[in-house]
């Protein structure tokens, strides 16, 4: 469906967007599902978003930990090594100014690891509707 949303003409951005992305693949779409494409197509659709990947991404992506429990448990209890500080971390590295989800559980996760990493200013976490939104003149 995307692609005759995106390739019909359906998708047309109003503004241009100056920006560094990078896309979490989260388990249940990836893994479970295997839809890697459809998620970059929609970023690559958006004029002026730059796309990197990360070192680890489509099938070999590491799990933001929302995931099992750990969402609500933290079995780590936020340490450096937890699952969402590592892949915070990983995205940092890209140089992308924000890093792309499409999952409300790997959005607050990564938003949190963000915030304990102290990296606010340099890495913010957008679902990929509000980055198209942005384009659109909606948020």
């Amino acid at each position: 469906m995307y692609k005759e949303f995106i390739e019909g003409g359906r998708f047309d951005p109003v503004k241009e967007i100056q920006v560094k992305v990078t896309y979490h693949d989260p388990c249940f779409l990836g893994r479970w599902n295997a839809e890697y494409d459809a998620p970059r197509r929609v970023l690559e659709a958006i004029p002026g978003v730059t796309l990197v990947e990360m070192e680890r991404s489509r099938e070999s992506s590491l799990c933001c930990g929302g995931g099992g429990g750990n969402f609500c448990m933290d079995l780590l209890g936020g340490s450096p090594d937890s699952p969402s500080r590592r892949r915070v971390r990983e995205a940092l590295t890209t140089g992308a100014g924000i890093l792309a989800v499409a999952c409300p559980k790997c959005l607050t996760i990564l938003e949190d690891a963000v915030k304990v990493e102290g990296l606010d200013d340099k890495l913010v976490v957008k679902d990929i509707a509000e980055i198209a939104g942005e384009a659109f003149g909606i948020v």
